[in-house]
């Protein structure tokens, strides 16, 4: 035998055993999902980023024909979830609910965060988004955000709102008092019902409120919407400005969420989890669920949320640095 036979012969070897030994692999993943997939909330059941989730599952299991079982594990405002979630195989079998929270606020709150939300995960697509409602109690004598405005300026410090920590409507309400320059006093809360609940009582007179949480107060006249904090007027609050149009040229303040997957994940599953998402948020009734409740159903990819993400990321740890908020 020649030596450029014995040649030929070892690449040939060579080149079937990489070939063999890619094929388990190959096959695995042409062959995805081939069991049951888990969806990580990394918030406790009931609320709405646990509704969206099981929401998501549900459409997920009809395309993927698969089961996708919903795992809640609250904690530090979605933090402890998501790190647990990435510690687990990159295998596609493990998708993460990714929002506001824990990929944009979180970032701003604890500069030693231990995950990087631009760079340790495939964000998959955002599922829904919808704005915060600033609104006050019917006794006070606010009917706009210029009133507003005009007393805090003339009244440093004088008027309440209640939040709760490092929440969506507390963010909105942080980048208020910024972009309007205003002195307001905060009245922390541990949670959004007794908060809520201290509101419609007029113990507080104002807050920022998820839409859908607003609506049937506002419906019923015991809650009063001055302004909706999305760049667009909301479909359920036809009558009601957004800040952009009070007088605050650029204001947006969104809750949000979306499905990722940790970053390594094989770019077969990825592709099949991101068609597979994009095919359930087209479908109508999906659709028509999220609108009913007031929340805008984004533009869908992987792309577009990243983007997004990097955007919101950035302009969270703006405005918690400027206030100075700190983790609790």
């Amino acid at each position: 035998m020649t030596m450029r036979n014995r040649r030929h012969i070892l690449q040939y070897g060579s080149a079937l055993g990489a070939a063999l030994a890619a094929w388990p692999t190959a096959w695995a993943q042409a062959d995805y999902p081939s069991k049951p997939i888990k969806l990580v909330v990394p918030f406790p059941p009931g609320g709405t980023s646990d509704v969206m989730g099981r929401l998501m599952a549900e459409e997920l299991t009809r395309l993927l024909r698969q089961p996708v079982v919903v795992e809640n594990i609250g904690g530090a405002g979605g933090t402890v979830g998501t790190e647990r979630a990435l510690k687990l195989p990159a295998d596609g079998y493990t998708l993460i609910q990714t929002g506001v929270g824990q990929n944009a606020v979180a970032h701003g709150l604890d500069p030693n965060l231990k995950y990087n939300s631009l760079t340790d995960f495939i964000h998959l697509g955002q599922v829904h988004s919808g704005p915060n409602v600033l609104v006050v109690h019917p006794s006070r004598p606010f009917r706009s955000v210029a009133d507003v405005v005009a007393f805090a300026r003339a009244n440093p410090g004088k008027l309440d709102y209640g939040f709760t920590h490092a929440a969506s409507g507390h963010m909105a309400m942080e980048l208020f008092k910024q972009t309007a320059r205003i002195f307001m006093t905060g009245i922390p809360y541990r949670g959004g019902g007794p908060m809520l609940n201290d509101l419609l009582a007029g113990t507080i007179p104002m807050m920022f409120i998820n839409q859908d949480v607003a609506l049937p107060h506002v419906r019923a006249g015991k809650l009063r919407a001055l302004a909706v904090s999305s760049a667009q007027r909301n479909p359920l609050y036809p009558e009601v400005p957004t800040i952009a149009e009070s007088g605050f040229k650029g204001f947006e303040a969104l809750s949000w969420s979306g499905i990722s997957v940790a970053r390594g994940t094989p770019q077969a599953a990825v592709d099949r989890l991101e068609g597979a998402l994009t095919q359930a948020l087209q479908s109508d009734a999906l659709r028509q669920r999220l609108t009913s409740v007031g929340f805008v159903v984004p533009p869908a990819g992987s792309k577009p949320y990243t983007a997004f993400i990097k955007t919101e990321l950035e302009t969270w740890t703006r405005v918690i640095r400027t206030a100075g908020i700190k983790p609790e």
